[in-house]
């Protein structure tokens, strides 16, 4: 066998696990077509977050009397945001490069099928094809944008995320189609820019997964800063012969005739499973996704798959924790299965959504006798002096044993406080011991303290 381990795809499972296996005395090869760090480094998580950061600099700069201080003349420039974002994004995955060389493991440029036998053919940008063997063979191929037979993406008036990252000029209207996590950040980023925003949500409420009061306090706040919201909606065709777009929305009033000069579908993710060999090999899909147990093991020893081609959330920390996961069993590790009742999940709009856990309604559905608490941050000091008061963090608890159940959080810089709720529910902490875990003051993340007191009847601060 010429390697261990080859890992097919170096996004955020896929580098990650060839990093751990190496570091497991596995020799390691990680196979990618593209750029090291796959779509999350490249173009999905690190470059929008530089956009999105951008966009509150941008807030900050327009509400800058609100802190006192007067900015007389200001202005974007829309070039140099995306510019700076392409610098973040190739600076990440530099970073990924140099993580290869320091661990020993050979990167083979290309694009990678697997093969019966435990062989993983590579062909290069000439057309050459090598053939390597290994004893374990990972597929970490990821994902790409969904595609609705209604929008079918052409990269110019109807989009997709990657070109939503590098738009050459800033649209004056666009329409979001999809309110997940890429509808919504997106939404934020342009509509903070100036464009004028519609989002389309099939379902009842935006962010669909958070919690119910989570989804309708983001469309509070979403409205008042301009952006049009539009549930229980479906785009149904787009017109791009002329000009712009005219998007025509299904609604239940009727129909409505939206035009916009770009369109944004957002409706999901399509794993990659396709033309990488599954089918040659036997390894067995289900409704579009690679089947595997527990260890991410697939229906043929010797072949793995993890991440979004799996089942499961489609996020990189989840990538990132089955690869290790899967590595270490394969190097005689006693190791457990992952807990997917207890994945954070972000969306870094602003205000910022975080989760873990279950949404009240799902407990309730569960059978639990409940406890919960509530805390808006218009309570919490370190808002008001940071001028962000919008939001609050909701915390779920069972009544009988104090276990907690669930944590939904919106606000200024949440997605950095929703570990400690992932932290408690791992280590299984009760209500009593997170009320009496001392939290200082003051800070936004002392407001998970009082939310919890407020779901025992202690709240001091309301």
């Amino acid at each position: 066998m010429d390697f261990d381990v080859i890992v097919v795809g170096s996004g955020p499972g896929g580098y990650v696990t060839a990093i751990r296996a190496s570091q497991l005395g596995l020799k390691t090869a990680v196979v990618e077509k593209e750029n090291l760090g796959g779509v999350c480094l490249n173009w999905g998580c690190i470059p929008t977050k530089a956009l999105l950061k951008s966009a509150q600099v941008f807030e900050y700069v327009k509400h800058a009397e609100d802190f006192g201080i007067k900015v007389s003349k200001y202005d974007k420039d829309f070039n140099a945001v995306v510019n700076r974002s392409r610098d973040v994004a190739n600076g990440m995955s530099g970073g990924v490069q140099f993580l290869m060389k320091k661990n020993k493991i050979t990167v083979l440029n290309g694009f990678g099928t697997v093969q019966a036998g435990k062989k993983v053919a590579v062909t290069d940008a000439s057309g050459k094809e090598t053939i390597y063997a290994a004893n374990h063979i990972i597929i970490a191929t990821g994902a790409r944008s969904r595609e609705l037979p209604s929008l079918p993406q052409d990269g110019k008036k109807i989009i997709g995320y990657r070109q939503a990252m590098t738009l050459e000029k800033q649209p004056k209207k666009l329409v979001v189609v999809g309110s997940g996590a890429i509808g919504i950040e997106f939404a934020y980023f342009y509509n903070s820019m100036g464009t004028e925003v519609t989002v389309v949500e099939y379902l009842p409420n935006i962010v669909p997964l958070e919690d119910e009061e989570v989804s309708k306090q983001l469309e509070r706040t979403f409205k008042k800063s301009g952006i049009k919201i539009m549930t229980n909606s479906e785009v149904t065709s787009v017109d791009t012969s002329g000009a712009g777009c005219k998007v025509t929305v299904k609604t239940k009033k009727g129909e409505e005739v939206l035009e916009a000069d770009v369109v944004l579908s957002a409706v999901g993710i399509a794993p990659n499973v396709e033309g990488i060999g599954l089918e040659d090999v036997g390894i067995a899909t289900d409704r579009g996704r690679v089947m595997v147990n527990d260890y991410y093991q697939t229906t043929v020893p010797g072949y793995y798959a993890i991440g979004d081609i799996v089942k499961g959330p489609a996020l990189a920390h989840v990538a990132s924790a089955e690869g290790i996961l899967c590595v270490e069993k394969i190097a005689g590790h006693n190791v457990e299965p992952l807990d997917y009742g207890n994945i954070p999940g972000c969306t870094y709009c602003f205000p910022e959504v975080a989760s873990v856990g279950m949404t009240e309604k799902a407990a309730k559905e569960a059978g639990y006798e409940l406890k919960v608490g509530k805390f808006p941050f218009s309570a919490s000091g370190k808002a008001s002096a940071s001028g962000h008061k919008d939001g609050f963090i909701k915390v779920i608890f069972d009544s009988k044993y104090g276990e907690l159940l669930g944590a939904h959080m919106i606000g200024s810089n949440v997605t950095e406080m929703i570990a400690e709720a992932v932290l408690a529910r791992k280590l299984e902490t009760t209500g009593h011991e997170i009320l009496k875990a001392v939290h200082p003051h003051p800070t936004l993340s002392e407001a998970f303290m009082e939310a919890t007191a407020a779901a025992y009847d202690e709240v001091i601060h309301l």
